[in-house]
C-alpha cells in the first residue's frame, strides 16, 4: 500500500479523526493517542499517565511502588505489537516523561486492515494500562471515572 492508501484507510475509518500531518487521531480511547502515517509504516504513540500521576493530590505513591509499576508496564507492553497480524518494526519504546508513560511503536502497514492493526495498539496500551491500576489510592476524577464504568460494566455483565 502506498502513503496515500493508508491515509485513505485512516480517512475512512469511523473510529479515526484527521490530526494533521499525516496524523489520525482514534475517537473510541480515554487517553491521548495518534498514528503517523510514514513510508509504508504507521507509528501508533500512546500517552497515558505514570501511577503517581493518576492518583489525588493527597495520595502519594511510594518510589519503590511506582518503579515497580512502571517496570511491570513496560514489560507488558514489549507484546503490544503482537496484537495484530502486522509485522513490527524494530522494538516497541516505552518511557516516562513528566508524569506520562510514553509508548511508540511502528508497524508495517501493508496489511489492509491497518487501521485496526493501529487501533488494536493503542487499545492493548489503554487496557494494559488500567489493567495495573492498583486498589487502595484515591485516584484523580477522570482515573476514577473509568474505574467506576468497568465496576459498572463488570456489574452488567453478571445480570
Amino acid at each position: 500500500m502506498s502513503d496515500g492508501d493508508i491515509r485513505g484507510a485512516f480517512a475512512a475509518h469511523p473510529k479515526f479523526e484527521d490530526a494533521g500531518d499525516d496524523a489520525y487521531a482514534p475517537t473510541t480511547n480515554d487517553w491521548d493517542a495518534t498514528v503517523t502515517v510514514a513510508e509504508g509504516s504507521v507509528t501508533v504513540t500512546v500517552r497515558v499517565p505514570t501511577l503517581s500521576a493518576s492518583v489525588t493530590a493527597h495520595d502519594e505513591v511510594a518510589d519503590v511502588v511506582e518503579e515497580g509499576w512502571f517496570e511491570t508496564l513496560e514489560l507488558r507492553l514489549d507484546d503490544a505489537t503482537n496484537v495484530t497480524r502486522a509485522e513490527a518494526k524494530g522494538e516497541p519504546m516505552v518511557e516516562r516523561d513528566d508524569g506520562e508513560v510514553v509508548f511508540e511503536a511502528t508497524i508495517d502497514a501493508r496489511r489492509e486492515n491497518v487501521a485496526d492493526d493501529a487501533l488494536a495498539v493503542v487499545n492493548y496500551v489503554e487496557g494494559t494500562w488500567f489493567e495495573g491500576i492498583i486498589p487502595g489510592y484515591d485516584y484523580r476524577e477522570d482515573v476514577q471515572d473509568l474505574r467506576d464504568r468497568a465496576a459498572g460494566n463488570a456489574q452488567a455483565d453478571r445480570l
